[in-house]
């Protein structure tokens, strides 16, 4: 009884590491996972993950990247897809597509992209839907 505990914590525990692509690693192929990422090596094919990825400034990403949070010091080329925050360093140098939540840019990092920002879309469609009622409103009374 108690050791079955024990491997369902020791499960649970590597699904939520880290894991480290270190300089000088290069890998070609897809990458799936559920702990976050730190990459300061190169990876070429697409990466997806529902933790946070962290580029270090040797990082250089070519591909798809799926995820939650990123933090970019080094290289991204590709299509980016992020429900959550996209933080640029002042070192990131990012190509390609970007979809994300939020945004935040040092002055000095290079951002050439077609951008869309899911959750601002939809607040700003239900401020002017609600200021096209709110209009209509005081010109009836």
């Amino acid at each position: 009884m108690f050791s079955d505990n024990k491997k369902d914590k020791k499960k649970m525990e590597n699904t939520s590491g880290q894991n480290i692509i270190s300089e000088g690693t290069k890998i070609v192929g897809d990458l799936t996972s559920k702990g976050d990422f730190r990459i300061d090596g190169t990876i070429e094919g697409n990466v997806k993950t529902t933790g946070k990825i962290v580029v270090g400034k040797s990082g250089l990403i070519k591909g798809s990247l799926q995820g939650t949070d990123a933090y970019f010091e080094g290289k991204f080329s590709g299509k980016l897809a992020l429900s959550g925050t996209l933080t640029l360093k002042s070192s990131a140098h990012i190509e390609g597509e970007v979809i994300s939540g939020k945004l935040a840019v040092e002055p000095g990092a290079t951002f050439n992209v077609t951008c869309v920002m899911k959750g601002t879309v939809k607040e700003m469609n239900n401020g002017e839907q609600q200021r096209e009622a709110g209009s209509k409103s005081e010109k009836t009374a």
